[in-house]
């Protein structure tokens, strides 16, 4: 694989290993102490090496070592976040470990002061870069909630866009994290210890988070990823353990939103 200079001098002399969870798209290479991503170049990429240069000193996350762009792609090395994910067996076999981490996590989102946050993604901007993929024919009707197209759903995407758009919510912003399922969130011996995959991140709706996490604990739970299902779904106690009331509008809202990304 050719490599721009500025990222090769930044890299061990050790191959890296792939990482293949997730489903973003990019190429992830991991090393013992920092993390090579590669994508196409995209405003995901770019505010993602933004982000995580204003996130560094404020919330746990990788520090940019390195950033380049060549022939259509973003090279993005940062430093790497050690622990597990949320998702691992360690943690998820533990519903009230699982919630009390989730809830860290969000809460450190919560409490960063969201002045001079170079992103903001509330509605207005989210259903923007919604329509941009709905109109260029970006959005993936198989890969998707059950429901959302079809009998008892939406006949297109178009239809879930103009539903979304003469549907809003009232907001209340926040730092989001974007994408926030259990594999971009960590933990270690100590608590939460980090994000990763920070590409739609900036000021949003809290809900936006909620509505994710809380779709990503139930499918990490039910076997949709792939895995053993298992008991105890803790999903309705994670409103308790973040101290809002369930809100099952808004997080239908958010979850039918994420189907056009």
């Amino acid at each position: 694989m050719s490599l721009p200079q500025s990222i090769l001098d930044r890299l061990p002399l050790s191959p890296g290993e792939q990482n293949r969870v997730g489903l973003s798209g990019s190429t992830v290479l991991c090393y013992p102490d920092r993390v090579l991503k590669i994508g196409p170049v995209s405003w995901q990429s770019r505010n993602e090496a933004a982000m995580m240069r204003w996130l560094d000193g404020r919330v746990p996350a990788p520090r940019v070592l390195a950033e380049a762009e060549e022939n259509g792609l973003h090279y993005l090395l940062m430093s790497r976040i050690h622990g597990q994910m949320l998702c691992d067996p360690s943690i998820i076999e533990t519903p009230e470990k699982l919630l009390a981490l989730a809830s860290q996590a969000l809460n450190t989102l919560w409490q960063t002061d969201i002045a001079g946050c170079p992103t903001t993604l509330l509605l207005e901007d989210r259903l923007r870069l919604a329509r941009q993929r709905v109109e260029n024919g970006l959005c993936d009707t198989e890969n998707m909630q059950p429901g959302t197209y079809g009998p008892g759903g939406f006949a297109s995407p178009e239809a879930l866009l103009h539903w979304l758009e003469s549907n809003r919510p009232d907001e209340e912003p926040v730092l989001t994290h974007g994408d926030c399922c259990l594999p971009n969130l960590f933990a270690d011996e100590s608590g939460f210890c980090g994000f990763i995959d920070l590409g739609g991140s900036g000021v949003g709706d809290k809900w936006q988070d909620i509505a994710l996490l809380y779709r990503s604990t139930l499918h990490n739970y039910d076997g949709h990823h792939g895995y053993t299902a298992l008991a105890r779904c803790p999903a309705d106690g994670l409103f308790d353990a973040l101290g809002v009331r369930r809100d099952a509008d808004k997080l239908r809202y958010y979850i039918l939103l994420d189907e056009l990304f």
